[in-house]
């Protein structure tokens, strides 16, 4: 059975309380409170749930929790704002470096395009002996 929540089809053959955790903003521990709540075994897997486990999954999340799409949508205009707002967060956002206050001389290659400036990164191996 194709279990879809949230717009999302759920992978078959994990158990649940993994499988809830490919829902964007429900991780580990959210699927286990989630599980909790609706009464539902962790262990089970995914395509041994029955119609009725699956409906109230469905409900549960959909009322309580914001997933997906509108999550996304809640995390750009936050961003977005920042931007407008010319905060420094927000301009670190526009310029894609680490907004959090981590340091950037060192590290921060994977953000920076791993651009190394160092005195040997770039160079050419050496030609022919003459």
């Amino acid at each position: 059975m194709v279990v879809r929540i949230a717009g999302l089809v759920l992978p078959q053959n994990k158990r649940i309380e993994i499988a809830l955790g490919y829902l964007y903003g429900i991780g580990r521990s959210q699927a286990n409170k989630i599980l909790a709540s609706t009464k539902i075994n962790p262990d089970t897997r995914t395509n041994a749930l029955s119609e009725e486990e699956v409906n109230k999954l469905r409900e549960f999340i959909e009322k309580n929790y914001k997933v997906e799409g509108d999550l996304k949508r809640d995390v750009f205009s936050n961003i977005k704002r920042l931007k407008e707002i010319g905060a420094y967060r927000g301009t670190r956002h526009a310029r894609g470096l680490p907004s959090r206050g981590q340091r950037t001389k060192t590290n921060s290659r994977t953000v920076r395009g791993n651009v190394r400036r160092t005195m040997g990164s770039g160079r050419k191996a050496a030609g022919q002996k003459t």
